[in-house]
Formats: C-alpha cells, sequence, structure tokens
C-alpha cells in the first residue's frame, strides 16, 4: 500500500515526487524512461519558462490560474533549478521572454536525482481506477496498485507518441468531473482553397503580426505544405475559435512609402522574393514597376496589412503541443488541486483546462500546479 500514488512521470508528476520526501510514494508511467515530454521540448533544450508570466498568457479561468502561479513563480522555479545545478538562460529568437535549459537532459538528470526515493513503475498502463474503503485501487496492464492518495499527472491527448492519452480525462469523469471540449493546440493550421499559394512556400518563413480575437502577436509565420505553422501560427491556434484570422505581413512599414520607386514591386517590398511573387498572384496584381501602379492596383496591395482567412483546421493531435480544454478547474480545490468531487483525489498540468502560449507557459503552470499540491498534501 503506497500513501501516495502519482499517474504520470511528466513535469508536474515529477515536481510533485521530488517534494514528497518521507512518503511512501509511487510514479506509474507508460514509457520505459521518465520525462519523455521533457526530452522532446524546445528542441531538446526545454523552454522551461517565460520571464513575462502573467494569467493573460492563458486560457482558463484567470482567477485559478493567477492564484496557483502565485504558489510558485517563475522566479520561484528558477531558483529551485539554480540550486539543483540547472541554469536556464532566456533565448527570445522563437518567443520573447523565454527560458531555455541548455539541454533537456539536465532536467532529466536533476528530476532523477531528485526523486531516488519514489517507486518508479515504468513501462506500465493504467487501465482502470477503483475507490473501496478509502483506498485507490489502481488497476494496470502488469499488477494491481493500491494508495491512500492519488495524483493524476498524465497530461494531455498531444504526443501520443509518447504514451498521451485521454486517461486523466476518463478519470475525472469516472468520478463525476465536467470535462470541456478538447481541441489540439499550439498546432499548425490547415488553410482554404484561397491560401493554396501558401503549400507553393512551404519551408519559407518570415516575420509577421497576426490578430486573432482580441489578440495580437508578432512573430515567425513558417510556411508549411499543409498551410502554416510557426510560433506566430501556434500561439494563434490556442485562441482560434472559428471564423477569420488577419495577417500584417508588413508590421513595421507603410507599403506606400515602400512604393514609391520606379522597381519591380518584388524589388521594394522587403520580404522574400518567393513570396511577394505568390503574394501577387494571389491577389492578381502583376510584378511590375511600382510607378506605373494603377490606383486599383495600389489599392488591392493594401491588404498585405490586412490579408484575412479562415483556417480550414489545424494539424490534429499529432502536431499539436498540447491540449486545449480538460477538467473544469471549478470543481478543483485551487489551494491544494484536490478534486471537489472525490476525497484525496488530485489532478495537475495539462489535463486541466489551463492552456498556456507557446515558450515555456505550459511548464511553469505544470510545476506551480505541483508544487501546491505538494505544500497541501
Amino acid at each position: 500500500m503506497y500513501e501516495i500514488a502519482i499517474i504520470g512521470a511528466g513535469a508536474s508528476g515529477l515536481m510533485l515526487a521530488s517534494s514528497l520526501k518521507n512518503r511512501k510514494t509511487c510514479i506509474i508511467e507508460t514509457n520505459d524512461k521518465i520525462a519523455q515530454k521533457i526530452k522532446v521540448s524546445g528542441g531538446a533544450k526545454c523552454n522551461i519558462t517565460n520571464s513575462l508570466v502573467t494569467c493573460d498568457n492563458y486560457l482558463g479561468n484567470k482567477d485559478f490560474i493567477k492564484k496557483v502561479l502565485r504558489n510558485f513563480s517563475n522566479d520561484d522555479l528558477l531558483k529551485f533549478l539554480n540550486s539543483n545545478g540547472v541554469y536556464p538562460k532566456i533565448n527570445p529568437k522563437l518567443v520573447k521572454g523565454t527560458y531555455f535549459c541548455k539541454s533537456s537532459q539536465d532536467v532529466i538528470d536533476m528530476f532523477t536525482k531528485l526523486t531516488t526515493h519514489v517507486k518508479k513503475i515504468l513501462n506500465t498502463k493504467v487501465v482502470d481506477i477503483d475507490f473501496k474503503d478509502e483506498v485507490f485501487i489502481i488497476k494496470t496492464s502488469n499488477t494491481i496498485i493500491k494508495a491512500k492518495k492519488l495524483v493524476v499527472a498524465s497530461g494531455g491527448l498531444s504526443y501520443a507518441s509518447l504514451g498521451a492519452s485521454s486517461l486523466a480525462y476518463d478519470i475525472a469523469k469516472k468520478f463525476g468531473h465536467d470535462v470541456s471540449k478538447l481541441d489540439p493546440a499550439l498546432v499548425g493550421f490547415t488553410v482554404q482553397k484561397e491560401q493554396f499559394w501558401f503549400k507553393k512556400l512551404s519551408g519559407l518563413s518570415i516575420m509577421a503580426r497576426v490578430k486573432v480575437e482580441d489578440k495580437i502577436f508578432n512573430g515567425s509565420l513558417l510556411f508549411a505544405h499543409k498551410g502554416c505553422s510557426g510560433p506566430l501560427i501556434l500561439n494563434s491556434s490556442l485562441y482560434w475559435k472559428k471564423g477569420k484570422i488577419s495577417f500584417d505581413f508588413l508590421p513595421k512599414q507603410n507599403y506606400k512609402e515602400l512604393l514609391k520607386s520606379n522597381a519591380l514591386i518584388s524589388s521594394k517590398l522587403p520580404l522574400p522574393k518567393r513570396f511577394v511573387q505568390e503574394f501577387l498572384e494571389s491577389i492578381k496584381v502583376k510584378d511590375k514597376s511600382c510607378n506605373t501602379l494603377t490606383k486599383e492596383e495600389l489599392e488591392a496591395l493594401s491588404i498585405i496589412h490586412n490579408y484575412e482567412l479562415s483556417p480550414a483546421g489545424n494539424f490534429g493531435y499529432t502536431k499539436a503541443e498540447v491540449t486545449k480544454g480538460g477538467i473544469n478547474t471549478d470543481e478543483i480545490d485551487v489551494n491544494s488541486m484536490e478534486s471537489l468531487k472525490q476525497k484525496n483525489l488530485y489532478f495537475l498540468g495539462e489535463c486541466l483546462d489551463v492552456t498556456g502560449e507557446l515558450g515555456g507557459y505550459n511548464f511553469q503552470f505544470a510545476f506551480s500546479s505541483a508544487i501546491t499540491c505538494a505544500r497541501n498534501i
């Protein structure tokens, strides 16, 4: 009999386990190694937090998120990492304020050392959970595990190749929790027929601005064979519901000022020539001398500052960084992460209806929710 059983050896599960000293604890993990999602994060350099973290960087209940982040801030996380020999540094090339580690392996090695007191039950899938006589009975692919307290930190549906599944949501529903609609997030967009010209630019990236719902993002837009991706699009996917998004392909300049010349349009616009040529073809304007543009053609070119499109959909869970939606936070005690439906049952991290933007925000929430739980468990 374990005092505490944790399902999932990812960021939140490992942070919790590292904080539970002198407690008979086990971690149940689908993979044959711990921290597999940490390993691939941030291009194997683990984008672990962000200097600009606030509740406004998340989709979900702002009050709930604010309280959890306050329990263990980005500064607290950095102090914790530094005290354990991990020294992340800001690299704003992809997303402003993002802290990257030298290597994801540094984080994995840290948690390996900090959880030597915890029994790790690897390569084991949880099949079902029962609660009887104040004890959780965890049926797995290999054995039956019993525990007085159960913490679910198994993540969402993204990264199925790393063992992601609907397990957290299934457990939540079994114990009476409401689970909001789930969708892939931080993921690329597929496009409508009108934007098939994007596909011809596959592999090309430009700096742009996008407006989606009431959010505005600046960053790198990557054209892909399915549509578009890159940090700009990944963040947009978090907030997009249905309908149009708007691009400014020249966010820092006025196109009319640039076209006061006798040179070709593709020579004067400070964008890759391939992009300009495909863009011009899409709006049916020839690549010609700027001083020969008609009033109508010049007006047509104004769309470069407000190019609207309605995404056809997204690249799906296989390409998504995270899962949007999840377990209703109104049914979770913000001071302990304990279920308000079932005593001694806790939920951490991504499985909750809290989703952060690209740039270390989701790791920060995972760690903050784990520490919130650890202090009260």
